[in-house]
């Protein structure tokens, strides 16, 4: 089953629904960290490429102002975090950033695969 043209039809709903999960589990205060597997620059990297994939692979018009907004909102979550119980560190925002970029990077390769599949 091909999901892409499901992610490019409800982009907009996705990436909404992706930003509210994110803001919420920056923002919410914890007593402690919760356990779980792997690096925490790696969760980042990961919420913030699937935030961005369905914006970059659906392109709207000005989709890179969605990439600037993202990059900027996390910087923005990191100052914010230390008033809601939470550690804000840049390193966090440099994960955030690595994501957005490999998020656009993922989507411009499968645009790119699938514009020469359809040349052929």
């Amino acid at each position: 089953m091909n999901v892409l043209p499901t992610i490019e039809k409800h982009w907009a709903l996705l990436t909404a629904c992706l930003f509210l999960i994110i803001t919420g589990l920056s923002l919410s205060p914890l007593d402690s960290l919760p356990s779980a597997p792997g690096s925490d620059k790696i969760h980042h990297l990961i919420a913030y490429a699937a935030l961005v994939f369905p914006v970059a692979l659906r392109q709207p018009n000005r989709w890179l102002w969605f990439v600037i907004f993202f990059i900027g909102y996390s910087g923005l979550i990191e100052l914010i975090q230390p008033y809601v119980n939470r550690y804000g560190e840049w390193l966090d925002m440099l994960a955030n950033t690595a994501g957005v970029v490999c998020g656009v990077a993922l989507a411009t390769a499968i645009n790119a695969f699938r514009n020469r599949r359809l040349k052929d």
